[in-house]
């Protein structure tokens, strides 16, 4: 087999890859050393020699002489009883850990570097083995106690023949071994990164008798082996796992697959290991010895064979496997299959300035708008309830500069469709899965190709479930969009809320799953670029439609993106409060897993105990930590994709230990992750549009600033007879216009639904939120343009033959007020009769409230073709109608019930239920209206229908209460109407 050769720091000579380390100078042992391990001596003494010495001196042989009799154990427990039961159980506590600690001191004489398991001996193995290697530490045998240090020394080509074993991943090492070994793994570290800063593949030839390997093996309590474990355990450094990927990159293994990334191995591969690794759980060829079996020998010869693997020409880089797209034939017309993320693309033209970095992040977009508009609901129904201060009946206030454009990026970047479809997707074969009793696979990144979704696994996981099929490769699992479209709502817990987007690659979106990552994700760059990723992950982590509950850490930044969801963001000042945090969670998380009998989160999120859902918990770090808390984080991280948290950690120097995954972002914007093959278009939120789009949020809080907003209107019309409008349209209700002839051709329903965006926002709408909401999947300018030109012509010009469609200083399109809607009429109605001439006319008000109640046909757009006006789910107009129509409703009721008129009042309240049926506050009003007429009879039917509307949830408590009050019998008499 080839010989490959490294030069020297200096680069004047070279010396073989596979030769022995020379010896590095150890730290002599201090006088604490010592002291650690007489301390050690005497713990161990006491505790396998004197326990039992006093256990016989004072309490004797604690079970009976004989076999025990009826009679016996029938008699009455004394104390003296009670004291043999407890020294049988410390005589079994003192066997178990004296096994352990003979198990611990052959571990760390022989070298076998990860001891075997007591069974059912966790705290006291731990106990044991802390000792063991503080009594040790001092002698000759102590670097045998940590991974990678016992042949420190000793020549690695002589009779050593150690063989194939089980690999057992050692999360860390202990402490004690770190602050005694540490000068030496830095020295042994240091020399191996020389050697493998200037490796060059083709200086020479390795023999083949120098060569070892490593098998890896099954996991053990899902937690799957790693390169920077093996590396740990074998080369002293995990760090040098970048060596092992260098060796072992692109060839075949045993199953036909490669090694493409390296975070991304699998059992039963064989990676050939640099020539300083040491441990028993290699095999040195060519004599593998007689724990090998025929078959792996024969793999390892076959492996063997591959150490030339030089990749095909052009293929040099690519690590990670994009999923292949369709053939051409099978995808849908570009005009209709195109992604909301291909807008920014299709409309080229740049000159209206809306930001590039939400343009072109539909998910993202998605989500923030999503979240916008519950914020928005939620302070409509606080004010509505009157538990807003003043705002009663408040509009919700315009944005206005960056934060308008912000909003109309949202508005066109967003892709809702996608996050439904990716939610169902995911939740669907979770519920799949969980039918057939099979486990979630874990899931390390998802990719959106071509509106086909493509999961990456960890490790094959057989046939997926039907409508899911085999992607390239076995950890492939591939949903087209139209088997997506399929999927119903699934009552399942989120399978993998952790995915998060990164950037696009070859029209591909990647999503990380940033829960299962085996380890740390490190991301390097500038400060400012970094902060722009972490910013982005942030605000999508925080408002993305696939997760059910989880918690997200922002460390050192990110205090101003907690009003985009303050019940999942947490801001943390410091790594110190971080760890602190982390150190009582990981092992509360680790115990509750093994208290519910399960191996990992994804075995808790599916079955009979999904409804624990085991929230995830994601922690985003800006700054580089310390290598003292790096250290700890990484320890911390060495278990965490088994417990549902994540680690995404800013580094400076691009070094971080623990690092599973290290990507790297540039001052282009381009992510790179080198060993995993990325090259990816980063997703990025940058200070100016986060600080936009918080503000948004600020300005929809329903406790901002509760005196600003006022109730006005942002369009009022003349309702007087002289303020007839020359195009009237009736919104409320069936879609009619008056005032213009119907369009002929089946663009009549495109221009119909370009008037109602625009007459739904008076403030004006920008051309690519028009061009967006009319074609969601994507459209050129021109073809936008033309139905621009379309749209002004069928409006016409006013008398003084200024066009009714403009374009205002912002290049906003707006309407004439010569073009009017009876939702614009229906607001002015109820303005004039609440704070105009109402106010202080009973009979002006009256007649205005009745005019506006008139006006009230149904819900909004009620015949709206299917497929058609889907921009309202951004809208908050649907809520914002049934809202004004009750306020009507009250307050007409009102009129009439301070003159008695309880029938009139009534009549009133009806008419506003038919369009607000949900709201609490008419039903409550109608009771009491109903009350007023003195027919207990009435009031029990009312009651009964009301029952009947609230179905399984029941009576809110405020309408009980009412009820009680009113009708003290309701709860038999509305049974006896029902």
């Amino acid at each position: 087999m080839p010989r490959r050769r490294t030069s020297s720091p200096t680069g004047s000579s070279t010396v073989p890859r596979n030769r022995t380390p020379q010896p590095v100078r150890v730290r002599r042992r201090s006088f604490g050393d010592f002291v650690k391990a007489f301390l050690a001596f005497v713990a161990l003494v006491v505790l396998v020699v004197g326990v039992p010495g006093a256990l016989a001196v004072f309490v004797g042989w604690p079970l009976p002489h004989g076999a025990p009799k009826l009679e016996w154990l029938q008699q009455e427990i004394t104390v003296t009883t009670f004291l043999h039961i407890l020294t049988v159980v410390v005589w079994l506590a003192w066997a178990q850990f004296t096994a352990c600690v003979l198990v611990e001191v052959k571990a760390a004489l022989s070298g076998i570097g990860v001891p075997g398991r007591v069974p059912g001996a966790g705290p006291s193995q731990l106990l044991a083995r802390q000792l063991v290697a503080a009594l040790l530490l001092v002698g000759a045998t102590a670097a045998g106690l940590t991974p990678g240090l016992s042949q420190l020394g000793h020549g690695l080509e002589g009779g050593h023949q150690p063989a194939v074993a089980a690999a057992q991943a050692t999360p860390g090492l202990f402490a004690q071994q770190q602050e005694q070994a540490a000068d030496t793994a830095a020295a042994l570290a240091e020399q191996a990164s020389h050697a493998a800063a200037q490796a060059d593949g083709g200086s020479g030839a390795r023999q083949h008798g120098d060569t070892k390997y490593y098998r890896i093996q099954p996991p053990e309590g899902r937690h799957h082996d790693s390169l920077w474990e093996i590396a740990q355990r074998h080369l002293g450094d995990g760090r040098r796992y970048k060596e092992i990927y260098e060796l072992n990159k692109d060839r075949v293994q045993p199953d036909g697959s490669r090694l493409s990334e390296a975070s991304l191995i699998r059992p039963g591969w064989i990676m050939e290991m640099p020539g300083d690794a040491h441990g028993g759980e290699l095999v040195e060829m060519p004599d593998p010895g007689a724990d090998v079996s025929p078959e792996v020998q024969q793999q390892i010869h076959d492996y063997a064979k591959s150490g030339d693997h030089a990749q095909p020409a052009g293929q040099h880089g690519r690590q990670v496997s994009v999923p292949e797209q369709r053939p051409a034939a099978d995808a849908q017309p570009r005009e209709h299959a195109a992604p909301a993320a291909d807008r920014a693309t299709q409309e080229s033209d740049h000159s209206f300035g809306l930001p590039e970095a939400l343009l072109t992040a539909p998910l993202l977009a998605a989500g923030l708008l999503g979240a916008l508009g519950r914020r928005r609901r939620q302070a409509l129904w606080q004010s509505a309830l009157g538990s807003a201060g003043g705002r009663r009946g408040m509009e919700p206030p315009t944005p206005t500069g960056d934060a308008a454009d912000a909003q109309d990026a949202l508005l066109v970047g967003a892709d809702p469709e996608a996050v439904r479809l990716l939610d169902r997707s995911l939740r669907g074969l979770a519920a799949q899965l969980a039918a057939e009793s099979r486990p979630l696979p874990t899931v390390y990144a998802a990719w959106l190709t071509g509106g086909d979704l493509h999961l990456q696994l960890a490790q094959p996981a057989g046939k997926p479930p039907a409508p899911w099929q085999l992607g390239q490769d076995q950890t492939f699992w591939m949903l087209a969009r139209a088997d997506a479209e399929r999927y119903e709502d699934a009552d399942t817990a989120a399978p993998y809320p952790g995915l998060v987007s990164l950037g696009t690659m070859d029209d591909s979106r990647l999503l990380l799953n940033l829960e299962s990552v085996p380890g740390i994700v490190s991301l390097s760059g500038r400060e400012a670029d970094r902060a722009a990723v972490f910013a982005s992950v942030a605000a999508e982590l925080a408002t993305n439609g696939w997760s059910d509950r989880m918690t997200i850490t922002l460390v050192g930044f990110g205090e101003d993106l907690t009003p985009l969801a303050p019940n999942r963001l947490r801001h943390l000042d410091g790594v110190d409060a971080l760890i602190e945090t982390m150190e009582a969670e990981t092992p509360q998380r680790r115990g509750a897993l093994g208290a519910a009998g399960h191996d990992s989160v994804l075995t808790g999120r599916t079955g009979p105990a999904q409804h624990t859902r085991w929230a995830p918990h994601l922690v985003l770090l800006a700054a580089q930590p310390s290598a003292e808390d790096a250290v700890k984080l990484a320890e911390l991280a060495a278990d965490a994709s088994r417990l549902g948290i994540g680690y995404l950690v800013g580094t400076e120097t691009g070094e971080l230990p623990g690092a599973a995954w290290e990507m790297e972002i540039t001052g282009e914007g381009k992510l790179l992750a080198p060993l995993l093959g990325l090259e990816l278009e980063a997703q990025l939120l940058p200070v100016a549009q986060q600080r936009a789009v918080v503000e948004l949020f600020v300005e929809a809080d329903p406790e901002h600033d509760p005196d600003g907003p006022t109730t006005t209107p942002p369009f009022l019309v003349d309702i007087s007879e002289q303020g007839r409008p020359a195009v009237y349209a009736r919104l409320v209700g069936p879609y009619e216009i008056i005032g213009l002839d119907t369009p002929d051709g089946e663009r009549s329903a495109l221009l119909h639904e370009a008037l109602a965006l625009l007459l739904l926002h008076r403030e004006g709408v920008h051309p690519r939120v028009l061009s967006s909401a009319l074609w969601p999947r994507g459209v050129t300018p021109d073809v936008r343009d033309a139905l621009l030109e379309r749209l002004g012509a069928w409006l016409g010009t006013d008398p003084d033959g200024s066009p009714r469609l403009r374009t205002d200083e912002t290049g906003r399109l707006t309407l004439a007020k010569s073009v009017v809607s009876d939702l614009d009429v229906l607001r002015s109605l109820y303005h004039e009769a609440t704070q105009g001439k109402g106010v202080d006319s009973r009979v002006v008000r009256g007649r205005l409230l009745t005019d506006a109640l008139v006006l009230v046909r149904g819900p909004l757009l009620a015949d709206r073709p299917e497929g058609r006006y889907r921009w309202l789910t951004h809208e908050i107009v649907d809520a914002q109608l049934p809202l004004l129509v009750a306020d009507i409703g009250l307050a007409l009721s009102a009129f009439h019930l301070e003159k008695d008129r309880a029938e009139r009042a009534i009549e009133a309240l009806d008419a506003a239920l038919n369009s607000a049926p949900g709201d609490e506050r008419l039903w409550h009003e109608l009771l009491r209206a109903t009350h007023a007429t003195g027919d207990p009879e009435r009031l029990r039917a009312v009651a009964a229908d009301l029952v009947g509307r609230s179905g399984a949830r029941g009576l809110p408590p405020r309408t009980e209460a009412l009820l009680d009050e009113l009708l003290p019998s309701w709860r038999t008499g509305t049974a006896a109407v029902g």
